[in-house]
């Protein structure tokens, strides 16, 4: 009878389960032994080789996964380049069209420089051209490129214009000066030990310096450029002082021009309506006085009219901001004008003897003395007769002998705006710097003639035969009435018609031309 085993708790309970059961001690013996001999056999060294062999398959595939992976991404890098290649290509070949393009295109513009802006004639000489200057010429050859290709390139067919002038020298003694006028050592016979003496204006080279500047400037606008007679318009400039009452002297030789501006309430109460309407008539002029009568000055009517012309059309919604913005300027300065005409009087050139001499010297520094000014008295030599006359008006630097229409049209009947009254270099100006009144008023030919035939005695007189011309007042003659107070200045009567200019004389309507714009 098996013996009786007591359990007392659940770990009794389950060892005297396993003593019932030795053969799992035994069964998990022999695993054991199996696990650690089996490796070493035969087929367990079979069974290793094939599981290695499957993990390095399963790694060899794995492998082979990446490296296809890599593979694509190379190939889609690859494909990427040789697109960017593709675009870089694109690019370059666009530049080169492009460039070709531009190329073509400045040969035609080239082509299209050298045709002639100025037609010139079959058969036209172009020696002989109107701005005076000699043309001087030769043709030379070389050996070039393919006719495509010379054709059209800058330097292929190419005409050079070189202007070559030469700048006077300024005539220095007695004997130069009597070549413009022979009867001028006659006519003033202590002219000659002045001259001795003289020494050249630093004007005269200013003069010619401003023209060579504006030849400069002009070259290529031959229309702009200073003809042959205008360039070589000034004989001489002489600065001179009498050696006992030093009287001073300011001499220049030259051609006549002719100026038409200025106006006067107080002395011509109506002009012509194509002058009062006119956008290029001046009514100004250097010398200038206060008014003395109410009459105002008929060119204020016109200017005012541009006004009301410029306020209209500045209203318009189509006038440029550039176009605005230059009426309004403009309207500023007709205003300032306004004021100063019915302030002031001015010389009328249809009137009045009086020469131009250029801004520059009647601007230069008050410490030299030599230089005339604006209400000197003036002495003009033209053949055998003498005028008295004042400097009345600024202008240009670059030209020299300009005279009112008054003073030409009795050198010469048929001078006007248009045609000058001397072109050869005829005329002597004598003016005395210094001589200009303190104060400045309207024209008294009277004391015109007195002064001046004062001046000439200090610096020897007139020769035996010779007589200073004496001026003739052909306005009104009646004593203007004279402001007792200052009273508001009437409107001026536009109704009644003025005098006719002079012929040939064309007056543009008052519109804003291009001109003036």
């Amino acid at each position: 009878m098996p013996k009786q085993i007591k359990i007392t708790d659940d770990g009794d309970q389950m060892r005297a389960g396993i003593a019932k059961m030795p053969w799992l001690r035994l069964a998990l013996l022999l695993l054991v032994c199996f696990g650690v001999v089996f490796p070493f056999t035969k087929t367990g060294k079979d069974v290793v080789s094939v599981l290695k062999r499957k993990q390095f398959a399963e790694g060899k595939k794995s492998g082979q996964n990446t490296v296809k992976k890599n593979t694509a991404a190379d190939e889609k890098l690859k494909q990427y380049e040789k697109q960017l290649a593709a675009s870089k290509q694109e690019l370059f070949q666009a530049k080169v069209d492009a460039d070709k393009k531009i190329k073509d295109l400045t040969n035609k513009v080239n082509e299209k420089k050298r045709l002639p802006v100025v037609g010139i004639d079959k058969g036209h000489d172009l020696r002989k051209t109107t701005r005076g200057f000699n043309l001087k010429y030769k043709a030379d050859f070389s050996d070039g490129d393919l006719a495509t290709k010379e054709r059209v390139k800058d330097d292929s067919y190419v005409a050079d214009f070189v202007l070559k002038v030469k700048v006077p020298k300024a005539a220095t003694t007695m004997a130069e000066l009597n070549e413009s006028n022979p009867h001028l050592a006659r006519m003033l016979p202590g002219l000659g030990s002045l001259v001795k003496d003289a020494k050249v204006s630093p004007f005269y080279k200013t003069l010619y310096e401003n023209k060579k500047k504006r030849l400069r400037t002009k070259l290529l606008s031959l229309g702009d450029t200073l003809t042959m007679h205008n360039f070589y318009d000034c004989e001489t400039m002489l600065e001179m002082k009498h050696p006992v009452n030093k009287r001073r002297v300011f001499l220049f030789q030259a051609d006549m021009d002719v100026v038409t501006d200025g106006s006067d309430g107080d002395r011509l109460s109506e002009m012509p309506d194509e002058v009062i309407k006119s956008t290029y008539y001046q009514p100004f002029t250097s010398y200038g006085w206060n008014k003395v009568t109410d009459t105002p000055n008929p060119m204020i009517a016109g200017w005012e009219q541009r006004i009301i012309n410029a306020k209209q059309e500045l209203a318009k919604s189509s006038t440029s901001s550039d176009r605005k913005s230059w009426l309004r300027s403009r309207m500023k300065d007709l205003r300032i004008g306004i004021d100063d005409m019915k302030k002031r009087s001015f010389l009328i050139a249809e009137h009045d003897p009086f020469i131009v001499i250029a801004v520059n010297q009647l601007t230069a520094n008050r410490s030299l003395k030599d230089v005339p000014r604006i209400g000197d008295y003036v002495a003009v030599v033209h053949g055998n007769k003498i005028y008295p006359a004042i400097v009345g008006d600024g202008g240009p630097t670059f030209k020299a002998g300009e005279a009112s229409l008054r003073l030409a049209k009795t050198l010469n009947p048929k001078a006007s705006s248009y045609h000058r009254p001397v072109s050869d270099l005829a005329v002597t100006y004598i003016v005395f710097p210094g001589s200009a009144p303190k104060q400045k008023a309207a024209p008294d030919y009277e004391l015109w003639h007195q002064a001046c035939s004062k001046l000439l005695d200090e610096i020897g007189g007139l020769g035996s035969g010779y007589e200073l011309h004496q001026w003739e007042n052909t306005l009104l003659k009646e004593e203007p009435e004279i402001i007792e107070a200052a009273e508001t200045v009437e409107e001026p009567n536009n109704t009644e018609k003025g005098k006719k200019t002079e012929k040939g004389k064309i007056f543009p309507e008052d519109v804003l031309t291009p001109v003036e714009r």
